[in-house]
Protein backbone atom coordinates (compact mmCIF):
# COMPACT_ATOMS: atom_id res chain seq x y z
CA UNK A 1 0.00 0.00 0.00
CA UNK A 2 1.58 3.55 -1.20
CA UNK A 3 2.46 5.44 2.28
CA UNK A 4 0.56 8.07 1.56
CA UNK A 5 -2.93 5.37 1.17
CA UNK A 6 -4.91 5.02 -1.77
CA UNK A 7 -8.49 6.39 -2.92
CA UNK A 8 -10.38 3.68 -4.87
CA UNK A 9 -13.52 5.86 -6.43
CA UNK A 10 -16.35 3.91 -7.90
CA UNK A 11 -18.41 4.15 -11.13
CA UNK A 12 -21.12 2.06 -11.26
CA UNK A 13 -20.77 1.51 -15.37
CA UNK A 14 -23.27 -1.48 -15.51
CA UNK A 15 -24.35 -2.99 -19.09
CA UNK A 16 -25.51 0.11 -21.15
CA UNK A 17 -23.50 2.12 -23.54
CA UNK A 18 -26.03 5.28 -22.71
CA UNK A 19 -24.90 6.06 -19.29
CA UNK A 20 -21.81 6.15 -20.07
CA UNK A 21 -21.68 10.30 -20.52
CA UNK A 22 -21.61 11.17 -16.84
CA UNK A 23 -19.23 8.34 -16.68
CA UNK A 24 -16.84 10.00 -19.23
CA UNK A 25 -17.07 13.04 -17.05
CA UNK A 26 -15.87 11.59 -14.07
CA UNK A 27 -13.45 9.12 -15.53
CA UNK A 28 -11.64 12.58 -16.80
CA UNK A 29 -11.89 14.11 -13.78
CA UNK A 30 -9.93 10.79 -11.87
CA UNK A 31 -7.50 10.41 -14.42
CA UNK A 32 -6.55 14.78 -13.70
CA UNK A 33 -6.32 14.11 -10.16
CA UNK A 34 -4.34 10.65 -10.64
CA UNK A 35 -1.50 12.75 -12.44
CA UNK A 36 -1.83 15.63 -9.62
CA UNK A 37 -1.34 13.09 -6.48
CA UNK A 38 1.04 10.74 -7.93
CA UNK A 39 4.07 12.29 -6.86
CA UNK A 40 2.54 12.09 -3.10
CA UNK A 41 2.51 8.44 -3.46
CA UNK A 42 -1.32 8.27 -3.71
CA UNK A 43 -3.31 6.04 -6.63
CA UNK A 44 -6.24 6.53 -7.97
CA UNK A 45 -8.41 3.99 -9.46
CA UNK A 46 -11.46 3.94 -11.49
CA UNK A 47 -13.64 1.03 -10.84
CA UNK A 48 -15.85 -0.26 -13.22
CA UNK A 49 -18.19 -3.01 -12.25
CA UNK A 50 -20.94 -5.19 -14.83
CA UNK A 51 -23.68 -6.59 -13.94
CA UNK A 52 -24.09 -8.28 -10.22
CA UNK A 53 -26.86 -10.02 -8.44
CA UNK A 54 -27.96 -7.52 -5.72
CA UNK A 55 -31.27 -6.92 -3.86
CA UNK A 56 -31.26 -3.53 -6.08
CA UNK A 57 -31.15 -5.12 -9.51
CA UNK A 58 -34.05 -7.95 -8.90
CA UNK A 59 -36.06 -7.16 -5.78
CA UNK A 60 -36.38 -3.60 -4.96
CA UNK A 61 -35.49 -1.11 -7.85
CA UNK A 62 -38.84 0.61 -8.94
CA UNK A 63 -39.30 1.66 -12.58
CA UNK A 64 -42.63 3.99 -13.71
CA UNK A 65 -44.47 2.37 -16.31
CA UNK A 66 -43.16 3.45 -19.54
CA UNK A 67 -44.91 4.96 -22.34
CA UNK A 68 -44.72 4.96 -25.86
CA UNK A 69 -42.78 7.63 -26.34
CA UNK A 70 -39.87 5.32 -24.63
CA UNK A 71 -39.88 2.69 -26.98
CA UNK A 72 -36.30 1.57 -28.66
CA UNK A 73 -34.54 3.75 -26.06
CA UNK A 74 -32.22 3.12 -23.29
CA UNK A 75 -34.81 3.95 -20.34
CA UNK A 76 -36.70 0.17 -22.03
CA UNK A 77 -33.20 -1.27 -22.01
CA UNK A 78 -32.81 -0.68 -18.41
CA UNK A 79 -36.27 -1.98 -17.40
CA UNK A 80 -35.54 -4.94 -19.33
CA UNK A 81 -32.32 -5.58 -17.18
CA UNK A 82 -33.86 -5.43 -13.94
CA UNK A 83 -36.66 -7.83 -15.02
CA UNK A 84 -35.05 -11.25 -14.11
CA UNK A 85 -37.08 -12.91 -16.58
CA UNK A 86 -34.09 -11.53 -18.54
CA UNK A 87 -31.77 -13.80 -16.83
CA UNK A 88 -29.35 -12.83 -13.71
CA UNK A 89 -26.71 -10.80 -13.52
CA UNK A 90 -23.48 -12.58 -13.59
CA UNK A 91 -21.50 -10.75 -10.61
CA UNK A 92 -20.89 -11.76 -7.44
CA UNK A 93 -20.94 -8.58 -5.56
CA UNK A 94 -18.89 -10.08 -2.53
CA UNK A 95 -16.30 -10.95 -4.81
CA UNK A 96 -16.65 -7.42 -6.94
CA UNK A 97 -15.94 -6.15 -2.94
CA UNK A 98 -13.09 -8.41 -2.21
CA UNK A 99 -11.21 -7.50 -5.60
CA UNK A 100 -11.87 -4.33 -4.90
CA UNK A 101 -10.29 -4.30 -1.42
CA UNK A 102 -7.64 -6.24 -2.85
CA UNK A 103 -6.56 -3.86 -5.24
CA UNK A 104 -5.59 -1.13 -2.27
CA UNK A 105 -2.18 -3.10 -2.31
CA UNK A 106 -1.43 -2.90 -5.58
CA UNK A 107 1.18 -0.68 -6.69
CA UNK A 108 1.20 0.80 -8.71
CA UNK A 109 -2.35 1.46 -8.70
CA UNK A 110 -4.00 0.37 -11.92
CA UNK A 111 -6.45 3.75 -13.47
CA UNK A 112 -9.06 1.30 -14.28
CA UNK A 113 -10.28 -1.81 -12.79
CA UNK A 114 -13.13 -3.43 -14.92
CA UNK A 115 -14.81 -6.55 -12.80
CA UNK A 116 -17.49 -8.96 -14.46
CA UNK A 117 -16.33 -10.88 -17.96
CA UNK A 118 -19.57 -9.10 -19.68
CA UNK A 119 -18.07 -5.58 -18.05
CA UNK A 120 -14.86 -6.46 -20.02
CA UNK A 121 -16.13 -7.69 -23.19
CA UNK A 122 -18.55 -4.33 -23.50
CA UNK A 123 -15.12 -2.44 -22.33
CA UNK A 124 -12.87 -3.80 -25.42
CA UNK A 125 -15.71 -3.69 -28.19
CA UNK A 126 -16.11 0.07 -27.57
CA UNK A 127 -12.56 0.98 -27.28
CA UNK A 128 -12.58 -1.29 -30.92
CA UNK A 129 -14.94 0.53 -32.09
CA UNK A 130 -13.08 4.36 -30.85
CA UNK A 131 -9.83 2.80 -32.51
CA UNK A 132 -11.03 2.06 -35.63
CA UNK A 133 -12.92 5.75 -35.68
CA UNK A 134 -9.62 7.30 -34.88
CA UNK A 135 -7.84 5.30 -37.42
CA UNK A 136 -10.49 6.52 -40.01
CA UNK A 137 -9.77 9.69 -39.18
CA UNK A 138 -5.53 9.62 -40.19
CA UNK A 139 -5.90 11.85 -43.67
CA UNK A 140 -8.19 14.47 -41.70
CA UNK A 141 -5.56 14.33 -38.81
CA UNK A 142 -2.10 14.99 -41.15
CA UNK A 143 -4.28 17.45 -43.69
CA UNK A 144 -3.89 19.74 -40.52
CA UNK A 145 -0.21 19.81 -40.19
CA UNK A 146 2.41 22.21 -41.88
CA UNK A 147 4.00 20.13 -45.02
CA UNK A 148 7.34 18.33 -44.39
CA UNK A 149 9.86 21.40 -43.85
CA UNK A 150 7.92 23.92 -43.47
Amino acid sequence: MPDQGELAPAEAVGEQEDVRGDLVAGEGFVESVAQEVAPFGIGLTIVEPGGARTEFRHGSARVADLTEVYDATPAHAFKAMLDPANGLAPGDPQRMASRIIESVDVEPAPMRMILGAQALDSTLEVLRRRTADFESQRDLAKSTDYPAGE
